[in-house]
């Protein structure tokens, strides 16, 4: 049967927007995450954690999602999104329950951490390939900016909610309140997700009937013509042939800064405002952020359907280490201090570092091919939990030694840099095959 017949006859209904929606809303719930600056500002002071202890719950939550997302990943190319995303749910929920019932920092650890942090990895790792996979080429950074935007945008919702919880409920009753919603909401709408038909899927990618009958067509003027036809394959990378390329290793280090630096940025905001600058409404700029970390994704993800993934992050990583530059010099005493001013920085900061959520995925799929997205995606996003470990760590640390915060805006934007001139040099990779 030719392909112009197959794509008449076979009918498919199209559940790519449901999908897609039903992603961006589990990441509005697992983007809990981005609260954590506002949650921990308000961890009992009798508890005796200093800003060091403060942050080691969400470095391992960022470390252990990134690493849990290589499993994940692959768990949701085999068995398929929405099982994927139930034991998400499942974990998120468990892992918040253990933390409202302990003052230990190790036990908090474990089920901020590491239970809630995977569980963020499975329901994350399955919102995204689902999604694109229902879309053609053209709008995979939009579908994909759409579907992260719900993690960057839940601050908006879930930091004054959780500021109001802990005030009125107490901080043990809030972060429990917490994870029974967020286990129910992602539970439920993990069922809604699903992968289109195989068939539908290769139309989507390969680009309708028409670029099978121009190389149809091209090889039967090669044999005519006694030449033999070498044509460019669109490739499907197995996670250990993209970790054979350079092109992986390049993305994972820009990855890494890019992330690093906005990560770094957002666990501290709450104590950026009160002890740099001397604001005490750190939850409206974490807020403010998050809007603009949600809207960086959908921007950021159509931009780069229209100009390229490259130029794009290069565009990002540039102004990023502009902004971190100038949060660097913020106090009481300037303009930059002030409340309008510090909203306005926190929202494109919160937009740049969004963006690399949008560009990362989509040019994962455009180098590696959708076969292994979910697992070869686990495997750069292990950057982002390295960057966001290492960078908050750092910034704790050097508030501690130093009572600033500078050395650290100074050590993201220098890193931001190194990753604007290595995408420079980001080509995609490239393979032929001889047409038999």
């Amino acid at each position: 049967m030719s392909a112009e017949s197959t794509e008449s006859k076979l009918e498919f209904k199209n559940y790519g927007w449901r999908v897609t929606f039903a992603g961006m809303g589990i990441n509005l719930a697992l983007g809990i995450l981005y609260t954590w600056s506002v949650i921990s500002k308000h961890v009992p002071e009798e508890w005796g954690w200093d800003e060091g202890d403060k942050s080691l719950p969400y470095m391992v939550a960022c470390l252990i999602f990134s690493l849990v997302m290589v499993p994940a990943g692959r768990m949701q190319d085999k068995l398929g999104p929405r099982l994927v995303a139930t034991i998400g749910g499942i974990l998120v929920g468990a892992g918040f329950v253990l933390a409202s019932m302990t003052t230990s920092l190790a036990v908090f650890v474990i089920g901020f951490g590491v239970l809630a942090g995977a569980g963020i990895g499975f329901g994350y790792a399955s919102a995204t390939p689902p999604a694109v996979k229902w879309f053609p080429p053209a709008k995979t950074g939009l579908i994909a900016g759409i579907v992260v935007s719900g993690f960057g945008l839940a601050s908006v919702y879930a930091a004054p909610l959780s500021r109001w919880l802990i005030i009125t409920c107490g901080f043990k009753t809030a972060i429990l309140m917490l994870g029974i919603g967020f286990l129910v909401v992602v539970v439920s709408l993990a069922q809604l997700l699903r992968a289109p038909h195989k068939v539908l899927q290769f139309i989507q990618e390969y680009g309708e009937v028409g670029r099978l009958k121009q190389t149809a067509m091209a090889r039967e003027k090669a044999e005519a013509e006694g030449k033999e036809l070498s044509i460019d394959k669109k490739e499907d990378f197995a996670p250990r042939e993209m970790l054979g390329t350079l092109q992986f290793y390049l993305l994972w280090f820009m990855y890494a800064c890019g992330a690093g630096a906005g990560l770094m940025v957002i666990s501290k905001l709450a104590a950026i405002a009160d002890k740099q600058v001397g604001i005490s409404l750190g939850f409206v700029l974490v807020a403010v952020l998050a809007v603009g970390n949600g809207g960086g994704r959908i921007l950021a993800g159509m931009l780069s359907d229209k100009i390229g993934r490259k130029a794009t992050m290069m565009i990002c990583f540039v102004f990023q280490a502009i902004l971190i530059f100038l949060l660097s010099r913020a106090t009481s005493e300037n303009g930059l201090g002030t409340v309008p001013t510090m909203a306005i920085i926190s929202a494109l900061i919160g937009a740049n570092y969004g963006a690399n959520l949008a560009l990362f995925p989509s040019i994962t799929k455009d180098f590696f091919g959708l076969k292994n997205f979910g697992m070869n995606y686990g495997l750069v996003f292990t950057s982002w939990g390295v960057g966001g470990f290492m960078l908050a760590y750092l910034a704790g640390k050097m508030y501690l030694a130093h009572q600033t915060f500078a050395y650290a805006y100074y050590g993201a934007s220098t890193l931001l840099i190194l990753a604007a001139v290595t995408a420079i040099f980001l080509k995609p990779p490239h393979h032929t095959v001889d047409a038999a």
